[in-house]
């Protein structure tokens, strides 16, 4: 099983734009945090729930390519969330994700995002295409 580049999440993207942060990284379980602030708002003041779904992907993403098999890299191909709980800004929200399928070819990754009371925020699942690493 392939070790993740950890150099890899430090670079310019939307988890770093966005201000995730990675606490554990592995191939069963990939947890982070997000500090919610006003870039994370839609227009009404309450968490965008795009942000959730992307930083979902990014967690089930990062978890199935530690996951797959040498020389592969993982890919969404779907994901679907159920928003729960209004957020706003000031909160601190745990994305955690476990694959619920590691298959040869696809995997399916169940993410939970919780507040700082461990109250269920928003529930997603994702489907990832594993491919060749360019």
């Amino acid at each position: 099983m392939p070790k993740l580049d950890e150099s890899l999440l430090e670079k310019p993207g939307l988890d770093r734009t966005l201000g995730l942060v990675y606490q554990e990284i592995g191939p069963r379980l990939v947890r982070a945090w997000l500090q919610v602030d006003e870039r994370h708002l839609q227009p009404f003041g309450y968490l965008h729930g795009g942000v959730s779904v992307a930083m979902a992907e990014s967690v089930a993403s990062v978890g199935a390519s530690v996951a797959a098999p040498e020389g592969m890299v993982a890919f969404g191909l779907e994901i679907n969330a159920n928003h729960l709980r209004p957020v706003r800004a000031g909160a601190r929200l745990t994305f955690s994700a476990t694959p619920l399928h590691q298959g040869r070819s696809t995997q399916v990754w169940n993410i939970e995002v919780r507040d700082d009371d461990d109250r269920l925020v928003c529930v997603s699942r994702c489907t990832l295409a594993l491919v060749e690493r360019a």
